[in-house]
């Protein structure tokens, strides 16, 4: 995707006061700005529906949600890409599936993808159009070894829509076909990307504080 068509969210330029906006009280001390705000994401995934529709015909896209942080992300990309038209302007006939793939420790990747997808559920993917929904490319050598895998068994076709970029030197230079926004190389949390399962619940996009990371350690 060309860095032209997503949002550049700067450190400098981006960062919102927490009381601003509304932030659950048991995180008051967890966070420690805001990034991107609730409505801003939404109204970024609507346009990312649009863009992904236009680009298919008039074919079947399994979308696959990248369990857990993915799944509100694919839930509002999926509700907004069934009001989108295609490229002969008709709905796009769509599937869903989920797939798990776990590769973080605390706020560290290990490099090592482990999925949840059984042998036959991936025998089952050749020949059709696969639209992977994931919340954060941090690294990049995650979904890069998803993609391995996935080619195995010979699908038409696979793309990556992404709500977050992660603009870190330690990225192995993969960039999904559809980014949301580049982001800080800083931990974020909210909007059911997690930190040790906490902070699902949160609305908006935020940087966690070191308050927070030693908090919910190993939670």
């Amino acid at each position: 995707m060309d860095p032209s068509q997503w949002i550049d969210v700067k450190e400098d330029k981006f960062k919102y006061q927490l009381d601003h906006f509304v932030i659950p009280g048991h995180y008051k001390d967890d966070v420690e700005s805001i990034l991107i705000p609730h409505g801003l994401i939404v109204d970024r995934i609507a346009k990312l529906a649009q863009m992904i529709a236009s680009e298919y015909d008039n074919e079947r896209i399994v979308v696959c949600c990248v369990l857990k942080g993915g799944h509100q992300f694919f839930s509002d990309l999926v509700t907004y890409m069934k009001k989108a038209l295609n490229k002969q302007g008709k709905a796009v006939p769509m599937t869903l599936d989920f797939i798990r793939a776990k590769s973080y420790d605390n706020d560290r990747s290990t490099g090592n993808v482990q999925i949840s997808m059984s042998e036959e559920e991936l025998q089952e993917l050749k020949g059709k159009n696969l639209l992977l929904v994931e919340d954060i490319i941090d690294t990049g050598k995650t979904m890069k070894k998803l993609l391995e895998l996935l080619a195995n068994y010979e699908p038409k076709s696979v793309k990556v829509a992404s709500l977050l970029l992660k603009k870190t030197p330690k990225s192995c230079g993969y960039v999904p076909d559809y980014v949301g926004f580049a982001v800080p190389d800083l931990f974020v949390v909210g909007y059911c990307l997690d930190y040790n399962d906490i902070f699902r619940d949160l609305d908006h996009i935020c940087a966690i504080s070191e308050v927070g990371k030693i908090k919910y350690e190993n939670n």
